[in-house]
């Protein structure tokens, strides 16, 4: 064995080592039973001698990409079925796989220059150093952050959402590993739909939901493996757009009928959660669906009479509208009783008001990582009835990191969606055309229905889907400097 490779072993020995220590100091400090302690160790040494056994019989760059993808379907399972408390953080299947990946990449990096020149193959690192920059002034504004642990909590899950990005977006630059990670997308949504057609039909819900001993009235609302059935929803306005164009791009009749009854269950689904940010999403992914099939002579008629047809129905409901913008925006708050619950509407407008005083407040700073949070349940100006979470992702952005913040998030968010735009309007094969249609829809999807789940820096299918999209890009550019390898 080299010098070199000894090293190597010896560090990430070391590495675990500390990582060990971590963990069972972490566990007497909050008085974990050593039942847990011993199954997180039991879980790790598992893991490692799976990985040694492996790379006996196979190459590691296969065995590399092996732990990414069950890293990426383990993301969809959240902490539904497996999941260790440590008090001050949790392990579950996604984070150790994540940590595993971490380390193969570490141990990659140390052995070889291939990662090298992944990076300098890249066509993104625009996006990912706007990534790192995020999470830089995340650290950053933990100076003036009032609840630093609420900001270190927050900030470790933006690390793992970047993280994650990195890796996908390194490893995956071929269209042949794009299209496996857009199928393990396919197939985990069927998985979780099962679950949650079981939620809507028998009133049970798992463990890791609100409803799992919520009131009566709720049981019905089908949650799957998510925190409540808002963020199932979200979920489901992308995945939805993923089988529409799985129907359109594929020539298999027997996947087309398929593709067809799952769109058809997601779009059942997300009325059945009652979720109407996710509704209007579907119904803006398919707006701009439309619009994007269309041929060329029929777009600018589109644009034509979309643009009458906005103008036509402000005139025409211009007061309503403004009377509903005073009633939830402007008007004094009136009191009610403590007993009674806040009409929703009026809940999240107080909610928007309370995260615009405080980005205001911070001289467009934004309160600091994670701190909106904070400021809502000890701060707040207007009544939320004690909802502590915004309840709108691109608000949540501003009110804690500021407006470069959010503004760089959306140009990054529109800069993609025009990309992929630009690569559809080409001569496309089958599997590209399947890619940009599926993105750009799921994309605007998503940025509507993300105004319904409580966070969505929480939600790991988000970090899965923005990786996704970013990976596409990449491959996308890369085609055109290097058309060969593209599908190998």
């Amino acid at each position: 064995m080299s010098i070199k490779r000894s090293a190597v072993h010896t560090l990430s020995l070391l590495a675990a080592a500390i990582f060990g220590v971590v963990l069972l100091l972490g566990a007497i400090r909050t008085d974990i039973g050593l039942i847990q302690m011993a199954a997180v160790l039991a879980v790790l040494a598992i893991g490692l001698f799976v990985l040694t056994l492996a790379t006996a019989f196979t190459t590691k760059e296969r065995l590399f990409m092996a732990v990414i993808y069950i890293l990426i379907a383990c993301t969809f399972l959240n902490n539904a079925f497996f999941a260790i408390h440590l008090g001050f953080f949790s392990l579950f299947l996604y984070r150790l796989l994540l940590i595993a990946a971490g380390c193969l990449h570490v141990i990659g990096v140390v052995r070889n220059r291939t990662h090298i020149e992944r990076w300098n193959g890249l066509q993104v690192k625009g996006i990912l150093l706007f990534f790192a920059f995020w999470f830089i002034y995340g650290l950053v504004s933990l100076l003036w952050a009032k609840s630093v642990t609420a900001g270190i909590k927050y900030l470790a899950l933006l690390a793992m959402g970047i993280f994650f990005i990195y890796l996908i977006v390194m490893y995956v630059q071929k269209m042949e590993r794009l299209m496996i990670v857009y199928t393990i997308w396919l197939v985990m949504t069927v998985f979780l739909m099962i679950i949650g057609f079981y939620n809507h039909m028998t009133h049970h819900h798992l463990p890791s939901s609100t409803l799992y001993s919520g009131p009566e009235y709720k049981q019905h609302y089908p949650t799957s493996v998510f925190f409540n059935q808002n963020d199932f929803a979200t979920f489901l306005s992308i995945s939805f757009f993923f089988y529409i164009t799985l129907v359109k791009n594929i020539k298999n009749g027997y996947i087309k009928a398929i593709g067809l009854l799952l769109s058809l269950c997601a779009l059942y689904l997300i009325f059945a959660t009652g979720s109407r940010a996710s509704l209007l999403g579907i119904f803006a992914g398919a707006a701009v669906y439309i619009f994007i099939v269309l041929p060329p002579v029929l777009k600018k008629m589109a644009i034509w009479l979309s643009g009458a047809g906005i103008t036509i129905f402000a005139v025409l409901f211009a007061g309503r509208i403004y009377s509903k913008f005073w009633e939830l925006f402007l008007a004094p708050q009136t009191l009610h009783s403590f007993h009674d619950m806040l009409p929703s509407n009026v809940a999240r407008a107080n909610l928007l008001k309370n995260a615009w005083h405080f980005f205001l407040d911070s001289y467009g700073f934004g309160v600091g990582a994670g701190n909106v949070s904070y400021y809502l349940e000890h701060h707040a100006l207007y009544d939320t009835d004690n909802v502590t979470e915004v309840h709108n992702w691109l608000v949540e952005i501003l009110a804690n990191f500021g407006l470069f913040i959010m503004l760089g998030y959306l140009a990054v968010y529109a800069y993609l969606i025009w990309v992929l735009y630009k690569f559809y309007e080409r001569k496309l094969g089958n599997q590209s055309k399947l890619i940009t249609e599926g993105l750009i829809t799921a994309l605007v999807s998503f940025l509507v229905s993300s105004i319904s789940p409580s966070s969505v820096s929480n939600l790991f299918f988000h970090w899965v889907f923005l990786a996704l999209v970013i990976a596409a890009v990449n491959v996308l550019r890369r085609s055109r400097q290097m058309p060969e390898p593209l599908y190998r």
